[in-house]
C-alpha cells in the first residue's frame, strides 16, 4: 500500500557499512541497506537474505519485526562460538560473518597496489599509531632514480606527428603475465599489472578464473597416456559469482589431472568479458579467464592450495 509508481529513489549513491548487502525494498523499486541480525526490519527495510536472515513479525510492533537467522550450524573461531548469521570482527582489518558453519570475511583495509611512477618513485606502506590500516607514503628519490622510472614508462623518442604527441602515443606499453588462479578449484581471481591506459599509469587488473569446478569428474586416461590435460564438460554451464549468474551459458575447457604425480594447470589462456545477472535484477560485467590449453608439470602447489604454495608458474599467450 505504501508503494508509489513510477519509482522515486534517492539520487545520491547508497552508503552502507562494510559487509552489508544492497537489497531491493518490498516495492521492488529502490536499493536499501539490508538490516542485519537482531536489527528492526519491515517490508521497506528488509533483512539481508544473502546471509540467510529473515524478518520475524511474530512479536510485531507497529509494523516492525526483528531480523533472525534460519536454523544453521554455529561457527568456532579460536575457541569462540558464533551463531548462524552473526557478524563479528576478529581483528580491526576484517569483517566476518558466520554462515551455517562457514566463516566468510571481507577486508576493511584496501589491498591496493602502488607501483613506482615519476611522481612517486619509492612508494612504501607505513603503519601509523592509532590507525588500523597501513597507508602509502612516497619517499623522495634522487633525480636520477626519478628519471630512470620515467624512461621505463615513456618512449625516448616522441611520436613524429606533433598532433599525436601525447601521453598515450609516447607510452611504452608494459604488461606482466597473468598470475596463477587464486584457487585450484572453483571461482578464483587472477591478476596482472599494465600501463595500457590513457594515463600510461601502472595499474593492477584482475579477472575471474576457474581452473576446474570443485565437483568436476576426472576422466579416465586412455591406455598408454598419463593425463587428460584439457577436458571439456559434456554440457554447457552458467558461471556463478557472488550470488549472481552469467546471462549466457558456456562450454569452457578445464584442466584435468595427471596420474604420474604431476600437476595440471592453465598454460595458454584468453580473456573474455562475461555478463552476470543478480537476483535483484542488476547486471554487471567481469573479465574472465578462458583456458585454451593446460600443461602438466612438477611445480605443484602444496596440499593442492595455491595460497600456501611457492607457486609462480605464469600463464602465457593471453589473447583478449
Amino acid at each position: 500500500q505504501a508503494c508509489t509508481y513510477p519509482c522515486q529513489c534517492p539520487s545520491q549513491a547508497l552508503q552502507c557499512p562494510a559487509g552489508t548487502s544492497h537489497v531491493l525494498d518490498a516495492c521492488g523499486c529502490c536499493k536499501v541497506c539490508a538490516r542485519q541480525l537482531g536489527e528492526l526490519c519491515s517490508l521497506q527495510k528488509p533483512c539481508d537474505h544473502h546471509k540467510g536472515l529473515y524478518c520475524d513479525f511474530s512479536k510485531i510492533h507497529r509494523g516492525s519485526g526483528i531480523c533472525l537467522a534460519h536454523e544453521g550450524a554455529t561457527c568456532d573461531l579460536l575457541g569462540k562460538i558464533y551463531h548462524n548469521g552473526e557478524s563479528f570482527q576478529p581483528t580491526c582489518k576484517l569483517q566476518c560473518i558466520c554462515m551455517d558453519g562457514a566463516i566468510g570475511c571481507i577486508p576493511l583495509c584496501s589491498d591496493d597496489l602502488r607501483l613506482p611512477s615519476p611522481e612517486c618513485p619509492n612508494p612504501r606502506r607505513v603503519k601509523f599509531r592509532n590507525k588500523c590500516c597501513e597507508e602509502w607514503i612516497c619517499e623522495e628519490g634522487t633525480e636520477e632514480n626519478r628519471l630512470e622510472t620515467a624512461m621505463a614508462v615513456f618512449r625516448e623518442d616522441p611520436a613524429e606527428k606533433p598532433e599525436m604527441n601525447n601521453l598515450q602515443e609516447n607510452c611504452l606499453v608494459q604488461t606482466t603475465e597473468w598470475s596463477a588462479c587464486s584457487k585450484s578449484c572453483g571461482m578464483g581471481i587472477s591478476a596482472r599489472v599494465t600501463n595500457n591506459n590513457p594515463q600510461c599509469r601502472l595499474e593492477k587488473e584482475t579477472r575471474l578464473c576457474m581452473v576446474r569446478p570443485c565437483d568436476f569428474p576426472m576422466e579416465k586416461t586412455k591406455k598408454g597416456k598419463k593425463c587428460v590435460r584439457t577436458p571439456k564438460p559434456r554440457q554447457s554451464l552458467h558461471f556463478e559469482f557472488s550470488g549472481c549468474t552469467s546471462t549466457r551459458s558456456y562450454r569452457p575447457k578445464f584442466c584435468g589431472s595427471c596420474t604420474d604425480g604431476r600437476c595440471c594447470t592453465p598454460y595458454v589462456t584468453s580473456t573474455v568479458d562475461v555478463e552476470f545477472r543478480c537476483p535483484e535484477g542488476d547486471f554487471f560485467q567481469r573479465k574472465m579467464m578462458f583456458i585454451k590449453m593446460c600443461s602438466c608439470h612438477y611445480d605443484c602447489p602444496r596440499d593442492n592450495d595455491i595460497f600456501l604454495a611457492t607457486y609462480h608458474r605464469k600463464m602465457i599467450g593471453d589473447h583478449v
